[in-house]
Protein backbone atom coordinates (compact mmCIF):
# COMPACT_ATOMS: atom_id res chain seq x y z
CA UNK A 1 0.00 0.00 0.00
CA UNK A 2 1.49 3.93 -1.19
CA UNK A 3 0.04 6.44 0.70
CA UNK A 4 1.97 9.48 -1.18
CA UNK A 5 1.58 13.34 -0.73
CA UNK A 6 2.37 14.80 -3.96
CA UNK A 7 -0.25 14.94 -6.41
CA UNK A 8 -0.20 12.05 -8.86
CA UNK A 9 1.23 13.87 -11.90
CA UNK A 10 3.79 15.01 -9.46
CA UNK A 11 4.68 11.41 -7.66
CA UNK A 12 4.55 9.40 -11.05
CA UNK A 13 8.28 9.35 -11.06
CA UNK A 14 8.39 8.26 -7.75
CA UNK A 15 5.82 5.30 -7.99
CA UNK A 16 7.37 4.28 -11.10
CA UNK A 17 11.16 3.89 -9.06
CA UNK A 18 9.49 2.14 -6.16
CA UNK A 19 7.77 -0.17 -8.41
CA UNK A 20 11.04 -1.01 -10.17
CA UNK A 21 12.75 -1.54 -6.74
CA UNK A 22 10.13 -4.27 -5.79
CA UNK A 23 10.29 -5.94 -9.47
CA UNK A 24 14.03 -5.82 -9.06
CA UNK A 25 13.41 -8.06 -5.89
CA UNK A 26 10.63 -10.52 -7.48
CA UNK A 27 7.74 -8.80 -6.91
CA UNK A 28 5.10 -9.08 -9.54
CA UNK A 29 1.90 -7.06 -9.27
CA UNK A 30 -1.35 -9.00 -9.23
CA UNK A 31 0.81 -11.88 -8.51
CA UNK A 32 2.61 -11.97 -5.24
CA UNK A 33 2.15 -8.00 -4.80
CA UNK A 34 -1.02 -5.64 -4.69
CA UNK A 35 -0.01 -2.26 -4.99
CA UNK A 36 -2.78 0.72 -4.35
CA UNK A 37 -2.00 4.38 -4.08
CA UNK A 38 -3.54 6.98 -2.57
CA UNK A 39 -2.60 11.12 -2.72
CA UNK A 40 -3.39 14.05 -0.76
CA UNK A 41 -2.76 16.22 -4.33
CA UNK A 42 -1.03 18.41 -2.62
CA UNK A 43 -3.51 19.01 -0.23
CA UNK A 44 -2.35 18.24 3.32
CA UNK A 45 -5.84 18.39 5.26
CA UNK A 46 -6.26 15.46 2.83
CA UNK A 47 -3.83 13.28 4.83
CA UNK A 48 -6.36 11.86 8.27
CA UNK A 49 -9.03 11.05 6.08
CA UNK A 50 -6.61 8.97 3.44
CA UNK A 51 -4.69 7.40 6.35
CA UNK A 52 -7.81 6.29 7.75
CA UNK A 53 -9.11 4.95 4.03
CA UNK A 54 -5.57 3.17 3.68
CA UNK A 55 -5.75 1.82 6.98
CA UNK A 56 -9.05 0.40 6.62
CA UNK A 57 -7.90 -1.95 3.72
CA UNK A 58 -5.22 -3.54 6.28
CA UNK A 59 -2.16 -3.51 4.86
CA UNK A 60 0.92 -5.26 5.43
CA UNK A 61 2.91 -2.16 4.96
CA UNK A 62 2.86 1.24 4.02
CA UNK A 63 4.88 3.65 2.00
CA UNK A 64 4.98 7.08 2.39
CA UNK A 65 6.93 10.29 1.92
CA UNK A 66 7.19 13.91 3.16
CA UNK A 67 7.27 15.30 7.20
CA UNK A 68 3.27 16.04 7.48
CA UNK A 69 1.93 12.67 5.73
CA UNK A 70 4.48 10.72 7.70
CA UNK A 71 3.22 12.38 11.04
CA UNK A 72 -0.25 11.99 9.84
CA UNK A 73 0.33 7.64 9.37
CA UNK A 74 2.44 7.83 12.98
CA UNK A 75 -0.89 9.21 14.46
CA UNK A 76 -3.23 6.77 13.22
CA UNK A 77 -1.28 3.60 13.64
CA UNK A 78 1.66 2.13 15.85
CA UNK A 79 1.15 -1.64 14.81
CA UNK A 80 1.57 -1.31 10.38
CA UNK A 81 4.62 -0.97 9.35
CA UNK A 82 5.59 2.53 7.88
CA UNK A 83 8.67 3.18 5.19
CA UNK A 84 9.94 6.16 5.05
CA UNK A 85 10.94 7.16 1.02
CA UNK A 86 11.96 10.41 2.52
CA UNK A 87 11.81 12.24 5.82
CA UNK A 88 13.62 15.80 7.06
CA UNK A 89 15.53 14.51 10.28
CA UNK A 90 13.33 11.89 11.86
CA UNK A 91 15.20 12.12 14.92
CA UNK A 92 14.49 16.03 15.62
CA UNK A 93 11.71 15.63 14.56
CA UNK A 94 10.44 12.59 17.03
CA UNK A 95 9.78 10.39 14.10
CA UNK A 96 12.58 8.06 15.75
CA UNK A 97 14.19 7.44 18.64
CA UNK A 98 17.74 6.99 16.50
CA UNK A 99 19.15 6.36 13.38
CA UNK A 100 20.53 3.19 14.27
CA UNK A 101 17.39 1.58 15.95
CA UNK A 102 14.33 3.73 15.17
CA UNK A 103 12.50 1.83 18.39
CA UNK A 104 8.77 1.99 16.41
CA UNK A 105 6.62 0.84 13.63
CA UNK A 106 8.78 3.34 11.41
CA UNK A 107 11.99 3.12 9.48
CA UNK A 108 12.91 3.92 5.78
CA UNK A 109 15.39 6.64 4.72
CA UNK A 110 16.35 10.35 5.83
CA UNK A 111 17.41 12.78 3.76
CA UNK A 112 19.08 15.21 6.84
CA UNK A 113 18.19 18.59 4.73
CA UNK A 114 18.89 20.91 7.75
CA UNK A 115 22.43 20.10 7.26
CA UNK A 116 21.89 20.64 3.21
CA UNK A 117 19.99 24.42 4.10
CA UNK A 118 23.59 26.01 4.91
CA UNK A 119 25.47 24.26 1.86
CA UNK A 120 22.82 25.52 -0.86
CA UNK A 121 22.74 29.20 0.75
CA UNK A 122 26.56 28.66 0.19
CA UNK A 123 26.50 26.90 -3.52
CA UNK A 124 23.90 30.24 -4.80
CA UNK A 125 25.95 32.64 -3.32
CA UNK A 126 29.02 31.19 -5.01
CA UNK A 127 26.43 31.41 -8.34
CA UNK A 128 25.61 34.73 -7.69
CA UNK A 129 28.42 36.90 -5.98
CA UNK A 130 26.49 40.00 -5.51
CA UNK A 131 23.75 37.86 -3.59
CA UNK A 132 22.73 39.98 -0.63
CA UNK A 133 19.18 39.74 0.29
CA UNK A 134 17.78 36.26 0.35
CA UNK A 135 13.73 35.14 0.02
CA UNK A 136 13.18 31.49 1.48
CA UNK A 137 10.22 29.83 0.49
CA UNK A 138 8.55 27.55 2.97
CA UNK A 139 5.93 25.72 4.71
CA UNK A 140 4.85 26.94 8.43
CA UNK A 141 2.94 23.94 8.59
CA UNK A 142 5.47 21.63 7.67
CA UNK A 143 7.73 20.55 10.98
CA UNK A 144 10.58 19.80 8.83
CA UNK A 145 10.30 23.29 7.64
CA UNK A 146 10.42 24.70 10.67
CA UNK A 147 13.87 23.08 11.54
CA UNK A 148 15.55 24.22 8.37
CA UNK A 149 14.79 27.73 8.86
CA UNK A 150 16.19 27.60 11.97
CA UNK A 151 20.15 26.64 10.05
CA UNK A 152 18.69 29.84 7.23
CA UNK A 153 19.30 32.07 10.32
CA UNK A 154 22.93 30.86 11.18
CA UNK A 155 24.01 30.29 7.45
CA UNK A 156 22.89 33.66 6.02
CA UNK A 157 25.15 35.48 9.09
CA UNK A 158 27.85 33.48 8.58
CA UNK A 159 27.45 34.13 4.39
CA UNK A 160 26.65 37.69 5.14
CA UNK A 161 23.46 37.39 4.09
CA UNK A 162 20.40 39.31 4.64
CA UNK A 163 17.24 36.66 4.88
CA UNK A 164 13.05 36.74 4.64
CA UNK A 165 10.97 34.45 4.87
CA UNK A 166 8.04 33.58 2.12
CA UNK A 167 5.69 31.41 3.93
CA UNK A 168 3.47 29.37 1.75
CA UNK A 169 0.44 26.61 3.40
CA UNK A 170 -1.54 26.25 0.25
CA UNK A 171 -1.17 26.58 -3.56
CA UNK A 172 -3.09 29.96 -3.38
CA UNK A 173 -0.75 31.38 -1.75
CA UNK A 174 2.05 31.25 -3.90
CA UNK A 175 0.89 34.84 -5.55
CA UNK A 176 0.67 36.88 -2.68
CA UNK A 177 3.98 35.13 -1.50
CA UNK A 178 5.99 36.56 -4.69
CA UNK A 179 4.16 39.80 -4.26
CA UNK A 180 6.13 40.11 -1.07
CA UNK A 181 9.02 38.81 -2.44
CA UNK A 182 9.26 41.46 -5.11
CA UNK A 183 8.77 44.39 -2.60
CA UNK A 184 11.68 43.42 -0.27
CA UNK A 185 13.65 44.03 -3.22
CA UNK A 186 15.50 40.21 -2.54
CA UNK A 187 18.10 39.57 -5.04
CA UNK A 188 17.78 35.63 -4.83
CA UNK A 189 15.55 32.57 -3.45
CA UNK A 190 16.01 29.56 -1.41
CA UNK A 191 13.15 27.15 -1.70
CA UNK A 192 13.38 24.48 0.65
CA UNK A 193 11.66 20.87 0.63
CA UNK A 194 7.87 20.36 1.15
CA UNK A 195 5.79 18.08 -0.73
CA UNK A 196 3.20 20.94 -1.65
CA UNK A 197 6.03 22.71 -3.02
CA UNK A 198 6.99 20.60 -4.74
CA UNK A 199 3.42 19.33 -6.36
CA UNK A 200 3.18 23.06 -7.76
CA UNK A 201 6.72 23.36 -8.73
CA UNK A 202 5.88 24.34 -12.35
CA UNK A 203 3.89 27.19 -10.96
CA UNK A 204 6.66 27.97 -8.68
CA UNK A 205 9.53 28.38 -11.73
CA UNK A 206 7.12 30.38 -13.23
CA UNK A 207 6.83 32.97 -10.70
CA UNK A 208 10.60 32.95 -9.85
CA UNK A 209 10.78 33.67 -13.76
CA UNK A 210 8.65 36.25 -13.74
CA UNK A 211 10.56 37.46 -10.88
CA UNK A 212 13.73 37.66 -12.95
CA UNK A 213 15.62 35.92 -9.78
CA UNK A 214 18.15 33.65 -9.12
CA UNK A 215 17.13 30.77 -7.20
CA UNK A 216 18.17 26.82 -5.65
CA UNK A 217 15.86 24.44 -4.90
CA UNK A 218 15.83 20.64 -2.88
CA UNK A 219 15.59 18.95 -5.76
CA UNK A 220 16.46 18.76 -9.43
CA UNK A 221 12.84 18.30 -10.70
CA UNK A 222 12.55 21.69 -10.24
CA UNK A 223 15.67 22.47 -12.37
CA UNK A 224 14.22 19.85 -15.18
CA UNK A 225 11.19 22.34 -15.45
CA UNK A 226 13.24 25.34 -15.72
CA UNK A 227 15.05 26.71 -12.58
CA UNK A 228 18.42 27.60 -11.76
CA UNK A 229 20.06 25.08 -9.94
CA UNK A 230 19.13 22.35 -7.36
CA UNK A 231 21.29 20.40 -4.71
CA UNK A 232 20.20 17.55 -2.78
CA UNK A 233 19.03 13.93 -3.18
CA UNK A 234 17.83 11.74 -6.33
CA UNK A 235 14.37 11.17 -5.28
CA UNK A 236 13.37 8.98 -7.14
CA UNK A 237 16.62 6.81 -6.35
CA UNK A 238 15.02 6.86 -2.66
CA UNK A 239 12.09 5.16 -3.56
CA UNK A 240 13.76 2.61 -5.09
CA UNK A 241 15.84 2.28 -2.89
CA UNK A 242 12.43 1.96 0.14
CA UNK A 243 11.61 -1.49 -2.00
CA UNK A 244 14.61 -3.31 -0.08
CA UNK A 245 12.48 -2.13 3.41
CA UNK A 246 9.22 -3.23 2.08
CA UNK A 247 10.94 -6.56 1.01
CA UNK A 248 12.66 -7.24 4.39
CA UNK A 249 9.32 -6.53 6.17
CA UNK A 250 7.29 -8.90 4.06
CA UNK A 251 10.10 -11.19 5.01
CA UNK A 252 9.20 -10.73 8.54
CA UNK A 253 11.41 -8.21 9.83
CA UNK A 254 10.14 -5.26 12.45
CA UNK A 255 10.72 -1.83 11.63
CA UNK A 256 12.29 -0.78 15.03
CA UNK A 257 15.25 -2.78 14.40
CA UNK A 258 16.11 -1.58 10.42
CA UNK A 259 18.18 1.64 10.83
CA UNK A 260 17.69 4.52 9.05
CA UNK A 261 19.21 5.22 5.57
CA UNK A 262 20.76 8.51 4.74
CA UNK A 263 21.53 9.44 1.39
CA UNK A 264 25.06 8.34 0.09
CA UNK A 265 24.68 11.23 -2.73
CA UNK A 266 23.91 14.28 -3.74
CA UNK A 267 23.48 16.17 -6.97
CA UNK A 268 24.14 19.76 -8.37
CA UNK A 269 22.19 20.41 -11.17
CA UNK A 270 22.49 23.90 -13.20
CA UNK A 271 20.55 25.06 -15.61
CA UNK A 272 22.19 26.78 -18.36
CA UNK A 273 19.34 28.35 -20.30
CA UNK A 274 17.96 29.97 -17.41
CA UNK A 275 21.02 31.44 -16.43
CA UNK A 276 21.38 32.96 -19.56
CA UNK A 277 18.02 34.19 -19.67
CA UNK A 278 18.90 36.19 -15.93
CA UNK A 279 21.59 37.33 -17.71
CA UNK A 280 24.11 35.55 -15.26
CA UNK A 281 27.13 33.51 -15.86
CA UNK A 282 28.03 30.49 -13.07
CA UNK A 283 31.71 30.15 -12.51
CA UNK A 284 33.51 27.49 -14.04
CA UNK A 285 34.50 26.58 -10.83
CA UNK A 286 31.07 25.34 -9.62
CA UNK A 287 30.29 23.95 -13.16
CA UNK A 288 32.83 21.77 -13.13
CA UNK A 289 31.79 19.95 -9.49
CA UNK A 290 27.89 19.80 -11.05
CA UNK A 291 26.66 16.70 -11.53
CA UNK A 292 24.20 17.61 -14.44
CA UNK A 293 24.23 20.99 -16.66
CA UNK A 294 21.30 21.39 -18.82
CA UNK A 295 22.62 23.39 -21.81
Amino acid sequence: MLLLPPRTGAGGTYIQALREGLGELGYVEGQNLLLEIRSAEGRPNLLPGLAAEVLSTRPDVLVTAGSEAILTLKRATSVVPIIMATVIDPVALGIAASLARPGSNLTGLAIMSVELTSKRLQLLKEAVPRLSRVAVLWNPDNPGNVLQLKEVGTASQILGLRWRGAAVRRPDELAGAFEAIVRAQSNGILAIEDSMLVSYRSRIVESVARARLPAIYAFRQFVDAGGLMSYGPNLPDSFRRAAAYVDKILKGAKPADLPIEQPTRFELVINLKTAKTLGLTIPQTLLQRADQVIE
